[in-house]
């Protein structure tokens, strides 16, 4: 059975870092297409990045460039965001997301293509 376990949420001040973690087990291989996605109140969820875990590459919301990386550590099935220069508009409950990679599709951010998610962690920038 997948599970994705997220981590590593909290509050910051704008301009600051946080890095959040999302553990997967139960994969038996190590293709995936991995991403988080974020969900203020009342809007719908949006991707932040996505990340094809065979190939290394990664896609990143607009507004995100240059602010977020997301990396991984195969040896612990872990991915992890890297936010920066946090702005009050990245305040979102962040929701790391999974499914199973299938050459040669892509890894988008269709929230129905995934079928693995995380419980979310919320991440607040105060002004």
């Amino acid at each position: 059975q997948v599970q994705l376990v997220e981590s590593g949420g909290g509050s910051v001040e704008a301009g600051g870092s946080l890095r959040l973690s999302c553990a997967a087990s139960g994969y038996t291989d190590n293709s995936r297409c991995m991403a988080w996605f974020r969900q203020v109140p009342g809007k719908e969820r949006e991707g932040v990045v996505v990340l094809n875990t065979r190939t290394g590459g990664t896609s990143y919301r607009g507004s995100v460039k240059g602010r977020f990386t997301i990396s991984q550590d195969n040896a612990k099935s872990t991915v992890y965001l890297q936010m920066n220069s946090l702005k009050p508009e990245d305040t979102a409950l962040y929701y790391c997301a999974a499914r199973q990679y299938r050459w040669p599709e892509g890894c988008g951010f269709s929230i129905a293509e995934y079928v693995n998610w995380g419980q979310g962690t919320q991440v607040t920038v105060s002004s």
